[in-house]
């Protein structure tokens, strides 16, 4: 049986625009989920955060916990953005809604995109070369680690925070006692440059974790990753370079010593709302606790360098991880 998730209900939404390529994505959901990050993180943990008991800042720190855990490159906060992000919180706060837009004429209005809203707090957004993404959670839990825990399980979102390519970010909270308490996180990148070297991918659950969760409550994201499905288990997830694509030829995962376990694969080709350079696997059904999961993925990895010159590599990986 999988955990009964928490009695506190986190709303999460999530976007990611690319405007290097004048594309981009946005995906916008609610979640209930049962990720806990106390509960997640193994005593051989190195890294691990201490809390403020602020929630901005606590939920900032988690997520370059997670971060460095895959390879990837911290995050540096930055004022402006946390003043953007902040305001962003306030606006959901007093008009008592989750969104990625606000509406001019309602107060405090900072913006009506995140875009625009990082522009009113003075941070330079270029014309091309910048991508920049959102992830927001509303719930009565006033736990800055939860809430950045939450988000990593929701799978859309994972694929905002564990861009390789973000360099810097901000975030802020805002609620009132006894209420939700709204955490926005915004995530930027000036120059699409650095992230992982060609050819590279880094994979969540990462090698070795332990305590992973066993489980996801699918419906409660939107769009459900996972249609006619309610608990599932923990998305198993890969990501490039925002700027490179994707392509995948296998994605298992196997109980060691088992068969391979049935599984929703999310890829740009199924699924509109994965990115190009990401995928993900979402077992069917909540995964057996404290045991060892083997993983592998096959695929390619594409993309064009510096030069204009097109470029490919093959990828074959397998890891393993435990759960909880």
């Amino acid at each position: 049986m999988g955990r009964t998730p928490r009695s506190i209900f986190p709303l999460l939404l999530a976007s990611l625009v690319l405007t290097a390529c004048g594309g981009g994505g946005d995906d916008n959901g609610s979640v209930t989920t049962s990720a806990n990050a106390a509960a997640s993180v193994a005593p051989q943990d190195t890294g691990v955060p201490a809390a403020t008991g602020n929630t901005a800042t606590d939920g900032f720190n988690w997520f370059n916990f997670r971060r460095r855990q895959l390879g990837l490159q911290v995050l540096n906060r930055n004022a402006q953005i946390d003043a953007a992000a902040l305001g962003h919180s306030i606006y959901q706060r007093d008009n008592d809604i989750i969104t990625h837009e606000q509406t001019q004429g309602k107060v405090p209005f900072t913006g009506r995109t995140a875009g625009d809203r990082l522009r009113a707090a003075r941070y330079t957004i270029p014309v091309n070369g910048f991508a920049y993404g959102e992830v927001i959670s509303a719930t009565t839990d006033t736990s800055g680690f939860n809430a950045a825990e939450d988000l990593i399980a929701a799978i859309y979102h994972r694929f905002v925070i564990f861009e390789p390519l973000f360099k810097e970010a901000g975030a802020g909270a805002a609620g009132r006692s006894g209420g939700l308490t709204y955490f926005t996180t915004n995530f930027t990148a000036i120059g699409l440059t650095g992230g992982l070297a060609q050819g590279s991918i880094v994979q969540y659950p990462v090698a070795n974790q332990t305590r992973v969760p066993r489980n996801f409550f699918s419906d409660n994201e939107s769009p459900d990753p996972v249609p006619n499905a309610n608990e599932v288990g923990y998305p198993v997830s890969v990501h490039a370079n925002i700027t490179d694509i994707l392509d995948v030829q296998t994605f298992t995962i196997t109980p060691r010593g088992g068969s391979p376990l049935p599984a929703r694969m999310l890829r740009k080709a199924d699924d509109v709302h994965t990115p190009d350079s990401a995928a993900a696997i979402v077992p069917l059904s909540p995964l057996a606790g404290n045991t060892v999961y083997d993983v592998r993925f096959v695929g390619r990895v594409s993309g064009v360098g510096d030069n204009g010159t097109p470029w490919s590599a093959n990828i074959d990986r397998s890891w393993s991880f435990t759960t909880q």
